[in-house]
């Protein structure tokens, strides 16, 4: 069973609606559309847009339901944030969708969901056959609104599996109060927001972080998003990507968490010493502070 049939099975949907974007299902108890596009996801610039003119409903966040692919074809349960901010030139198509230096604010829901999908997972065994991860900001499609991919990977194994599609669907149900309960996650307008700097893609250091504390979570930029030029003695700060990076990703998470304060955590050891610095001075003139692990409540 898909992720997005388990999600509907879960039962207080409308009838479909055919509309120009797309099949839409609402749900009777809360303010929750379910969409379903044919045109594929990473290249579905703007769909928030499409579907608050087709509908008249109010987007006020994007969960996407996907299919995660690695190399590697371990079995995993996944989420992340959306945007490609280490490719250039800045403006042109993304690899992958999205634009080239632009970024899409992350979900505000982004620790909850995957705390509350790794409790689940844990507790019904899976966490011996999947990974229960998450991954750094990368990819399409261009959005306004806070967007998170939802993702089940990493062959079609896997997609079809009933039990990891069930622990999304119910990881997805308690988060957005599906079944009657409150919501979790909802941002209340204050509060510690981490970005994370550093890294592999699947962000072992930010995630462990992540598992412990119950700290809000805006961007993740691995390592390969954040590219220096080697510094010269006439520059304040070397040139290359990382400083838009970033910048932007900072940007980004500040508008998903109007009034929270953002801090930086850093994978220390991905980065050499002067890069280290580098960050620490672009950082300070952001007003972002530095806090490491143990730092982080």
């Amino acid at each position: 069973m898909s992720l997005f049939a388990s999600v509907r099975a879960l039962g207080s949907w409308g009838d479909p609606e055919q509309l120009s974007h797309g099949t839409v299902y609402r749900h009777d108890g809360r303010t929750v559309d379910l969409l379903l596009i044919n045109e594929l996801h990473i290249h579905a610039d703007y769909i928030d847009a499409a579907h608050e003119s087709a509908t008249g409903s109010k987007v006020d966040e994007v969960l996407v339901l996907s299919r995660h692919v690695s190399a590697s074809k371990i079995p995993a349960l996944t989420l992340h944030a959306i945007g490609v901010p280490g490719e250039a030139p800045h403006g042109e198509p993304g690899q992958a969708g999205g634009i080239k230096g632009r970024i899409v604010p992350p979900s505000p829901r982004f620790g909850a969901l995957f705390r509350t999908m790794s409790a689940l997972a844990v507790d019904r065994g899976l966490d011996d056959e999947y990974d229960l991860t998450l991954e750094t900001t990368h990819h399409g499609p261009t959005l306004t609104k806070p967007t998170l991919y939802i993702e089940i990977g990493s062959t079609s194994d896997q997609w079809g599996d009933e039990r990891a599609a069930r622990v999304w669907a119910d990881a997805l149900s308690a988060c957005l109060g599906l079944s009657g309960g409150n919501q979790v996650g909802t941002w209340q307008g204050h509060g510690d927001v981490m970005i994370g700097l550093g890294g592999g893609h699947y962000a072992p250091r930010h995630r462990a972080v992540i598992s412990q504390t119950d700290v809000w979570v805006g961007h993740l930029l691995a390592n390969y998003a954040l590219a220096f030029d080697e510094p010269t003695v006439e520059e304040e700060l070397p040139g290359g990507l990382w400083k838009h990076a970033v910048t932007v990703a900072i940007e980004a998470t500040r508008f998903a968490f109007p009034g929270g304060s953002v801090f930086a955590h850093l994978d220390r050891k991905s980065f050499k010493g002067w890069q280290r610095q580098s960050l620490a001075s672009l950082l300070f003139t952001l007003d972002v502070p530095i806090r490491r692990g143990k730092q982080i409540p």
